[in-house]
């Protein structure tokens, strides 16, 4: 097939896949044929890099994060709502609503009633059809910046289907789905990061954080619900906005409903209070909005609020129970944290027996002791919190005490004066190993394709992995019994063969991954505070694992950008016996723990000296490969335009850092010259 016409019937065909699941939660093919079609269009547009569009499903994702959010101004102010906590206050605000409505006073009023999504408020741009902005909402008049985030948000089409070419903006709220609210936070818990205490808490950080990768890893969602374009009147009331916005591939969200009248209204939001369980994201009330946009215009808007809308709050939902036992959890980091085992009870739908406890100084600020009657309540919704215990006390209670320590090795619990958090520090920890070998093994850090959780579970359980070391001992036959085809119907002689060959392909990856760069080796070993950057800075800098084993906390502060937290991060774990002991098996087991990039001396190289910027998509590799192509060759990359600033390397859709280089005469390449000079 001509690849111009393949390429524009792969893209068609993954946007309709991608509002298939992400929008309606109703996918028509699987993960893995989903994957497979992407795949195709990226080697196609690798193979021909002038039919790559800004608007491609590929281009979603930037390559490293950004520097920081620029501030923009909205189109129309961005006001809030005003609320209303019970019915009289909603009766209140129909008639208010009525005597606006102009001569004679309207009998009725039509509204459009909306769930109240709990996120992030978000401005989208598309000019001719295409996304050019996403502005988070700010102090209503300007906001942050963040369209490189809102960009890998599958949700969001990066090009409008058949809607106007003129310049338009469309309101809509960021979320974060239940099941990958749930999905994040275990996450988080696991590497010693206290757990969001809701969605929306989870989806406003991560669309301000810097690295658009991140963001596409958290799953975020997006519904919209309103267009505001000064002039553009081509419909007259409020639901036919969002019948077009659907009509345009934009994603609404399908339970609204136009109330003809406030009986209508209050029949909306009672049945959603009750409902409101079954969504997939959390809602907190309901939006009423009137639906004529001319009388939205004659009622307008005070300093604060339009006069025209109006949230109604559903009640917050709570129960009490009895708390069973406090127990602790340990998470990949080794954090230790304290969770409540709880009678069963019934809360907002669902069946409710253990809560989040955070830390034992909350613990003990709420004097929360085992055998309480406690005041549980879902915060957000979602996770379960023990607000406080119904005095007085059980006859005999005592206060609870954190375990010194941990409850899975045996080692004794550590905690940073300036935390809360009590840790174990052992890196071998049987708890702590299984949720570590994931992170081991993950891109990022040693890169072991097909050492995934399933396979790792297994490993485990039959006592063949214990640390990260074993992993190197491992060989084919010892994998062909644990890779489990589900439902396999072909024969036992074709089934051993697969599983021979996946038990090879599995002991490859671990074999090829010995001949990794250092600074893998130290992101992947999962010392607390050590990020991808930190251990990148901390490979070049030392050079050898066991230079950096032997430092000082003040010498490891000598490195560059590395400050005291994380130096004494990496001072205490290279102080424990057992991780000292697990560096000298991965040695022994051929891993490599010197830093390939830092063998060329410092100020060597045909770009010692040169500082580069990157800016813009580039299609022949991602920025992490071109930073290590730089940096092997003895160059620099920095994160913003200076004159200080050699060379800027542009890709497509390049930002105001191409501008900038203009400006200061920063000499500018583009990718094929780019690709020419690391190349010669």
């Amino acid at each position: 097939m001509d690849p111009i016409a393949r390429i524009d019937e792969l893209r068609d065909a993954i946007r309709h896949h991608e509002e298939r699941y992400y929008v309606h939660n109703d996918p028509e093919i699987t993960d893995d044929v989903f994957d497979a079609l992407v795949k195709e269009l990226e080697a196609l547009e690798a193979e021909h890099p002038d039919l790559v569009t800004p608007d491609s499903p590929t281009q979603r994702v930037a390559g490293r994060p950004v520097e920081g959010f620029e501030t923009s101004q909205h189109l129309v102010p961005m006001l809030s709502l005003d609320n209303a906590y019970n019915e009289e206050e909603l009766r209140e605000f129909d008639e208010r609503v009525r005597k606006g409505s102009g001569p004679g006073n309207a009998t009725s009023i039509d509204y459009v009633a909306e769930l109240k999504i709990d996120g992030l408020s978000i401005a989208l741009t598309y000019e001719h059809g295409v996304l050019t902005r996403g502005v988070t909402r700010g102090d209503g008049v300007r906001g942050e910046d963040v369209t490189s985030n809102v960009r890998v948000i599958r949700a969001l089409p990066l090009r409008l289907h058949g809607g106007p070419l003129s310049r338009i903006e469309v309101r809509g709220e960021i979320y974060l789905p239940r099941r990958e609210f749930e999905r994040v936070n275990r996450e988080r818990e696991d590497q010693g990061e206290p757990p969001f205490a809701n969605a929306r808490n989870s989806a406003a950080g991560t669309i301000r954080t810097l690295d658009p990768a991140l963001v596409s890893r958290r799953r975020l969602s997006a519904y919209v619900y309103e267009l505001v374009t000064p002039g553009l009147r081509e419909r007259q009331r409020h639901s036919e906005t969002l019948e077009a916005l659907r009509s345009w591939r934009l994603p609404v969200e399908p339970n609204w409903h136009r109330c003809r009248g406030l009986d209508e209204l209050l029949a909306f939001c009672h049945e959603w209070q009750d409902r409101r369980q079954s969504l997939e994201f959390e809602t907190d009330g309901v939006v009423i909005k009137v639906d004529d946009l001319g009388l939205r215009q004659r009622l307008g808007a005070t300093a604060k609020f339009p006069r025209w809308a109006l949230a109604f709050k559903f009640p917050a939902q709570q129960a009490t129970t009895i708390l069973r036992k406090i127990e602790v959890n340990v998470g990949r980091t080794g954090a230790v944290t304290p969770y409540a085992v709880l009678e069963p009870v019934k809360l907002a739908g669902s069946t409710i027996s253990m809560a989040t406890l955070h830390n034992a100084e909350d613990i003990g600020r709420k004097d929360l002791r085992e055998g309480d009657r406690v005041l549980i309540e879902k915060g957000g919704d979602v996770i379960p919190k023990v607000v406080k215990a119904m005095l007085p006390h059980p006859d005999g209670s005592e206060p609870w005490r954190m375990p010194t320590t941990c409850p899975a090795c045996g080692s004794a619990l550590q905690r940073d004066e300036e935390e809360v958090v009590w840790r174990c520090p052992n890196s071998s920890c049987p708890v702590r190993i299984r949720r570590g070998l994931e992170h081991f093994a993950s891109r990022s850090a040693m890169n072991i394709e097909g050492l995934g959780e399933s396979l790792i579970d297994q490993l485990i359980d039959r006592g063949l992995v214990h640390d990260f070391a074993d992993l190197y001992r491992l060989d084919a036959a010892a994998l062909e019994d644990l890779v489990v085809t589900p439902r396999d119907p072909r024969s036992e002689k074709a089934r051993a063969r697969k599983l021979g060959k996946v038990g090879r392909n599995v002991v490859e990856q671990i074999d090829r991954s010995r001949k990794n760069d250092l600074s893998r080796l130290l992101y992947g070993l999962g010392i607390r505070h050590v990020g991808e950057k930190a251990a990148a800075t901390l490979a070049r800098h030392f050079r050898h694992i066991d230079a950096l084993m032997e430092t000082s906390v003040d010498g490891l502060q000598q490195a560059p950008e590395i400050g005291p937290v994380v130096a004494a991060s990496v001072h205490a774990f290279a102080a424990e016996p057992r991780n000292r002991e697990l560096i000298r098996r991965l040695k022994e087991a051929g891993v490599n723990v010197t830093s390939l990039v830092a063998e060329r001396a410092e100020g060597e190289g045909p770009l010692a000296g040169k500082t580069f910027v990157l800016t813009g998509t580039l299609a022949s590799m991602t920025r992490d490969e071109a930073t290590a192509a730089i940096e092997r060759l003895g160059g620099k990359v920095a994160g913003s335009v200076s004159r200080k600033t050699s060379y800027l390397v542009a890709g497509a859709d390049a930002g105001s850092k191409l501008d900038k280089a203009r400006s200061l005469g920063v000499q500018t390449l583009t990718e094929e010259e780019f690709r020419a000079l690391i190349m010669n």
